[in-house]
């Protein structure tokens, strides 16, 4: 089956795969050849494709998925391979959010904080477990 990962911006993925597995807004899922017709809102997660003995790590921070005729296509605004995210950045985002989220100040938007954490988390699990 196909699947490609499409943000504003570019194509990030499109190959073969043999399972997909992502997180929904209602719970992690996975996909394999010849699953019924598919579609669900995205989460901020990781989506694991893997294609034979090799396993890839994307991030996706929301967007939609969708499934059909041994297609899949996720368009999302971000999306990253795990072997090419800085770690660095990422560490540097976490610190920063986290940081924010703690000063306890009424116009910090804790919604927000909390996002750029989760962000910042997705990265870095992205780019610790690719293989």
């Amino acid at each position: 089956m196909n699947l490609k990962i499409i943000t504003h911006e570019r194509v990030v993925f499109d190959e073969d795969v043999d399972e997909i597995y992502s997180k929904g807004v209602d719970g992690e899922f996975g996909i394999l050849k010849g699953h019924i017709p598919y579609m669900t809102t995205l989460d901020i997660g990781i989506t694991k494709v893997i294609q034979g003995k090799e396993t890839k790590l994307f991030t996706t921070m929301g967007g939609v998925f969708q499934f059909r005729d041994d297609k899949a296509l996720i368009l999302t605004s971000t999306a990253e391979c795990g072997d090419e995210i800085d770690e660095v950045r990422a560490r540097e985002a976490l610190d920063r959010a986290k940081a924010r989220l703690a000063e306890n100040d009424a116009r910090i938007d804790a919604k927000r904080a909390e996002a750029a954490i989760a962000r910042a988390m997705v990265r870095l699990k992205a780019k610790m477990n690719n293989g």
